[in-house]
């Protein structure tokens, strides 16, 4: 592609960094502008993980204005202001809309615009000499999860490779791996129901979920209780009932001693624990001696507080929750505080109850208890995929089975980049997903992704990680392509649908059909019996279905049935009425208790697990382990979610930028005074990792030997940084260590830091 001088300098007025655009940005294409598909479109949002569903409004003039979508009642036309940002991302100039080559060394940022052809002609081809010389599984495949992951990981199946990665033990997973092994699935909250709600580091007003916050601001107008458990005075801190600055990775030991109390004091559901759960002898003697006391000790929150809470939590029960967390503080001890949450809510008996947890009501087994058809079924699409080595993060063997199962340990590819243990890696394939920027030590990823003979990347911009690659494959917005139907059940069935708002712009594809092309070349077209097409897919899903089809797309979201869960009188009573075939499964008591199964082991809930005492000797049941994470010269360092951004895919989107353009480093007034430092100060923050510069932001908001800051793609040190969040600030995987936790396979994102004056 060539480009004038002319040229140049119009796309770089546009985009305001005119030096660092690449190529195959929007500044450079001809005759970009945002085109609605139809005046209004139905579909589910992804600025964040939550997915919201959403209509967007074409206003002509290149215009769409983006609102919730009334047809899901959680939703209503609510959206924060990630979701209104949606359109932002399309005609960015700053966007990647051709695919490109790098030219130079990796992270140079020289680049050149090539076909879609030549790009599928020539990965295909390298794939197919590592594939030969090395093995399918030495080429690993990652990516955000959603609703796109499944047709990333069956390319990679397609291809022969195990190696297939999600975010999750950067994020979620300890929550989802502990919930496997506890209760053999994840549960999700009746927030709407709650009566006392106890939060450990869950900041939902800031980790915006747009329904859930809604529901935790209108739990306090109904005249519940908020409790919030943080070192730092986060969003949710300062709107709380109460609020205490617990110190970073103690959450355990403080519920490990609300689980004491309610157990010594015989507040907890006896009937529903002798009935629903195996190992709780074991677990009521391994706490035995972590009293309100002990945990002050540790944690800096007060034992009369911890006491009088937890006989307020059981007075309330059980409409009272302590929330599963989507993060804590990340610390060693993730797995076992995590299961310390868990059983506090199981010890109040809250499963299947309003206000409690409860699994989610998949559309078959809601029509097997109803008795008829009431929602419809997705078609299940099977694919016999070839043979695979085991995978690079079973060297442990069967130690990490349960992180295996929820995505992988992330982090193994960065091990076996630089070790060839137990094998090489010499391919990374990628899709929506920043490691340089949400992995742990940055330093060690930059060594181990130059050490690769291929790198591919599929992204909208070219992010840390997209400069250090060998070819960046342009993929849609979120508001430009199709994705297959999603079950988005709850207390009743019900699904979503991605479809496009607005026509494509310049030459980018959905990351659906592009790992569709690479097949293609790579002789895997068998595979793909819906050809790459992401309608002929939902077709498939929806076979025999016509209306169903019809009315998912006028939607965008479809419920169905009444809500109901399974210990809940009340709710079953009304569920009966509406299907009177249903009363044929209740039980004695007018409940569908008998139906609540955990898909454990031991079919209950399990205090103690035997499979991992047998994997990790010493973790059969919970207990307080004191982990010395900081010395005596040194602060702790965590971080959260912000508001406006999403992890590391925002800080590029120009609106979000402009609404919060720097992580400032939150320092306690009296730790800023010993060090000489006043707010605005530049300082830096540094520890065997990396050294980072950034802004003090000195609050009484934080615990005194605590230093936070936002995790949220700040900081860029090799993509383009187009935009004030990309460019300033601390990146934190700079500072964090490159550690695996026991059991959950979670990074460990509480460190260490000296700080300094800049």
């Amino acid at each position: 592609m060539k480009v004038t001088r002319r040229r140049f300098m119009q796309g770089a007025a546009a985009a305001c960094a005119a030096s660092t655009l690449p190529l195959g940005a929007v500044a450079f294409q001809d005759n970009i502008k945002v085109e609605g598909v139809t005046p209004e479109t139905n579909t589910t949002c992804e600025m964040c993980s939550y997915r919201c569903p959403v209509r967007v409004h074409d206003l002509g003039g290149g215009k769409i204005f983006i609102e919730g979508n009334k047809n899901a009642g959680h939703q209503k036309t609510r959206i924060c202001a990630r979701g209104s940002s949606g359109y932002s991302l399309l005609n960015d100039p700053n966007r990647i809309v051709k695919p490109m080559k790098r030219n130079g060394e990796r992270g140079a940022g020289e680049w050149e615009v090539i076909s879609w052809e030549q790009a599928y002609s020539e990965i295909a081809a390298k794939m197919n000499e590592l594939k030969s010389k090395f093995g399918p599984e030495t080429v690993a495949f990652s990516a955000k999860s959603g609703s796109l992951y499944s047709q990333f990981t069956h390319f990679a199946k397609a291809f022969g490779s195990p190696n297939t990665f999600s975010h999750s033990t950067m994020c979620p997973g300890g929550r989802y791996v502990t919930a496997d092994i506890m209760l053999g699935d994840d549960m999700v909250w009746d927030l709407k129901n709650t009566k006392y709600l106890i939060v450990f580091g869950h900041n939902l007003f800031e980790g915006v979920e747009v329904g859930d916050t809604y529901r935790t601001a209108d739990l306090q107008s109904k005249g519940g209780k908020l409790v919030s458990f943080d070192p730092r005075m986060s969003v949710v801190s300062s709107k709380a009932d109460e609020y205490f600055y617990i110190k970073p990775g103690t959450d355990i030991v403080v519920a490990l001693a609300m689980c004491n109390e309610l157990i010594k004091n015989e507040l907890y559901d006896k009937e529903f624990i002798a009935q629903y759960a195996i190992g709780f002898d074991e677990f009521a003697r391994s706490i035995e001696n972590i009293t309100p006391e002990f945990a002050e000790m540790y944690s800096g929150v007060n034992a009369g507080a911890i006491r009088r809470i937890t006989r307020e939590f059981a007075a309330a029960a059980p409409a009272a929750v302590v929330s599963p967390g989507h993060r804590t503080t990340y610390s060693f001890e993730e797995f076992d505080t995590r299961r310390a949450l868990f059983a506090l809510n199981a010890l109040v008996g809250n499963f299947e109850r309003k206000g409690g947890l409860y699994s989610k009501r998949s559309p078959e087994a809601y029509n097997k208890l109803a008795g008829v058809q009431v929602a419809p079924e997705l078609k299940k699409i099977k694919i016999e995929y070839p043979k695979a080595a085991p995978r690079l993060d079973a060297l442990d063997g069967e130690r990490f089975k349960y992180s295996i199962k929820r995505g992988g340990i992330y982090q193994r590819i960065l091990d076996t980049a630089l070790t060839e243990k137990p094998y090489p890696v010499k391919g990374w394939v990628m899709t929506r997903t920043n490691p340089m920027q949400t992995l742990a030590d940055y330093p060690k990823m930059a060594e181990a992704m130059k050490a690769m003979e291929l790198v591919v990347v599929c992204d909208v911009y070219m992010t840390d990680t997209a400069a250090f690659a060998d070819y960046f494959l342009p993929e849609v917005t979120y508001l430009e392509r199709f994705e297959p139907i999603e079950n988005r059940s709850g207390q009743s069935p019900a699904y979503s649908l991605r479809q496009p708002t607005v026509k494509t712009i310049g030459d980018a594809k959905s990351s659906a059909e592009i790992w569709y092309g690479l097949a293609e070349k790579l002789g895997l077209a068998e595979y793909y019996p819906w050809g790459g097409s992401m309608e002929k897919y939902i077709e498939m899903q929806t076979a025999g279905n016509p209306e169903f089809l019809k009315e998912i797309k006028e939607k965008g979201f479809v419920s169905y049935g009444v809500s109901f869960l399974l210990r809940e009188p009340s709710m079953i009573e009304k569920f009966v009425e509406k299907y009177p075939e249903a009363a044929a499964s209740l039980d004695p008591d007018g409940t569908f208790a008998s139906h609540m199964k955990f898909k454990t082991k031991s079919g209950k809930i399990e205090f103690f697990s035997e499979d991992v005492e047998q994997l990790w000797p010493g973790y059969g049941v919970p207990r307080f382990r004191n982990i010395k994470i900081a010395g005596s010269n040194e602060l702790l360092f965590i971080q959260a979610k912000a508001a406006v951004h999403t992890n590391a895919a925002t800080a590029f989107v120009p609106s979000l930028s402009a609404l919060m353009s720097e992580n400032p480093v939150w320092i306690n007034t009296e730790t800023a005074k010993t060090h000489g430092i006043k707010h605005g100060d530049r300082i830096s923050l540094e520890n065997a990792t990396g050294k980072e510069t950034g802004t003090a932001h000195v609050t009484d908001g934080i615990r005194p030997d605590t230093v936070f800051t936002y995790m949220a793609g700040f900081g860029v040190k090799n993509g383009y940084r187009q935009t004030a969040a990309a460019s300033n600030g601390i990146m934190c995987s700079n500072l964090l260590p490159h550690a695996v936790n026991d059991v959950t396979g979670m990074a460990v994102h509480t460190s260490a830091v000296k700080i300094s004056k800049a």
